[in-house]
């Protein structure tokens, strides 16, 4: 399977899905005109790669600075998506990115924390260079 690669935008965040290290990972912003039409794509990738899991370990780092609400569905969709995974026996490990200064980033990973039961879902710290 190839890997899934979308460079960053203005509005869009870096998204760089490696299934042979199985990484996942989302970096930036995400404000598109059409979230839906950006990210089914991402969506359907993540669909194959899950369903050809099973003892695989599967980290996912993300860090994401600011989304729209259309965002916030598909991101909903994504955890949904590693937390049936990771029900079906698949380690699942997310690092929920946010810098200290950021409480909307910190709000955000909270809300989708207390969504998962079986994902690991860490809360990391960034510190801002000065």
């Amino acid at each position: 399977m190839e890997p899934y690669i979308r460079e960053k935008t203005k509005s869009t965040p870096l998204i760089q899905f490696d299934p042979e290290n199985h990484y996942l990972e989302l970096k930036g912003e995400s404000y598109p005109e059409n979230s839906s039409k950006f990210y089914t794509p991402m969506l359907e990738w993540l669909e194959k790669y899950l369903s050809g899991v099973s003892q695989e370990s599967i980290r996912a780092d993300i860090e994401l600075i600011y989304f729209n609400s259309s965002s916030s569905k598909v991101f909903m969709n994504f955890f949904d998506m590693l937390e049936d995974a990771a029900q079906n026996g698949v380690t699942v490990v997310v690092n929920w990115k946010y810098h200290v200064d950021n409480d909307s980033a910190l709000e955000c990973g909270e809300e989708f924390y207390e969504d998962m039961e079986q994902v690991v879902f860490n809360m990391v710290e960034l510190q801002d260079e000065k």
